[in-house]
């Protein structure tokens, strides 16, 4: 498969690669790609292909053949990420990352790709917990490294916060009863409502805290303007509306 191809550690591998992406090769156009693998359904394994898919896997690999590149994927905890590309040790990162300033000071950023926010999940039969302020004295699932971790630092003053290294991790813990709520990033928290969460949890209150994800890549890299410029012609010809459809349904409903 082709995806297979492009996730094969092996850089001789690419060389099967053609058309653009063949010139990308000629060129040495190979690029170490990171994201997070439980970030449903931006990213997440295939349990029977063992290969990553989701919303941003074929975000990237559309992004990919459009600017020139072929690239290496490996995997990590989301907390490792930014720091991964800050210190080059991967040339780019995809990974339903949000756009912050503090983010912006020591890695570069595509123009944003997708809009989300944060809300907030409870079990099916939990009436009293509605909104944000109805956390305080209760406890709370999150997860590690975060936008949701620091907002929920900085807005709740007598919440139990417990950062957790995976978002399976943070959604057994509610369904377990270890936690009274999670709070983490829209799509995703409305993703497993809807699948595995399905009559067993429930989304409340209001969106928090708009967000726009983006590409993120070496400071000073070279890569930044093609792959903008990538995005914009998918979303010129309706590129990324197929892709939005197939994870979340029509873009036009975001």
């Amino acid at each position: 498969m082709k995806r297979q191809l492009k996730q094969a550690s092996l850089v001789s591998c690419l060389a099967l690669g053609m058309g653009g992406a063949g010139l990308a090769l000629a060129d040495n156009h190979v690029l170490e790609v990171v994201t997070d693998p439980s970030f449903v359904p931006f990213e997440m394994m295939d349990t029977e292909t063992g290969e990553m898919v989701g919303f941003d896997m074929d975000i990237l690999e559309e992004v990919a053949q459009r600017a020139g590149f072929e690239y290496n994927l490996r995997t990590m905890d989301f907390n490792g990420i930014i720091p991964a590309v800050q210190t080059g040790n991967v040339d780019v990162a995809i990974a339903g990352i949000t756009i912050t300033e503090e983010r912006e000071k020591i890695v570069d950023f595509s123009d944003p790709y997708y809009d989300s926010g944060l809300r907030l999940l409870v079990t099916a039969n939990e009436d009293d917990i509605q909104e944000l302020d109805d956390l305080e004295g209760k406890k709370v699932a999150t997860k590690i490294g975060s936008t949701s971790y620091d907002f929920l630092q900085k807005n709740l003053e007598s919440a139990d916060i417990t950062p957790y290294p995976g978002t399976s991790d943070m959604y057994m813990a509610l369904l377990g009863g270890s936690v009274d709520a999670a709070f983490y990033d829209a799509p995703n928290v409305g993703y497993f409502s809807q699948t595995k969460g399905q009559g067993r949890v429930k989304v409340v209150g209001p969106l928090y805290e708009g967000q726009q994800y983006g590409i993120a890549f070496a400071e000073g890299s070279d890569w930044v303007e093609p792959v903008n410029e990538a995005l914009a012609a998918m979303k010129e010809d309706g590129t990324y509306d197929e892709i939005h459809a197939k994870w979340f349904g029509s873009a036009s409903g975001e």
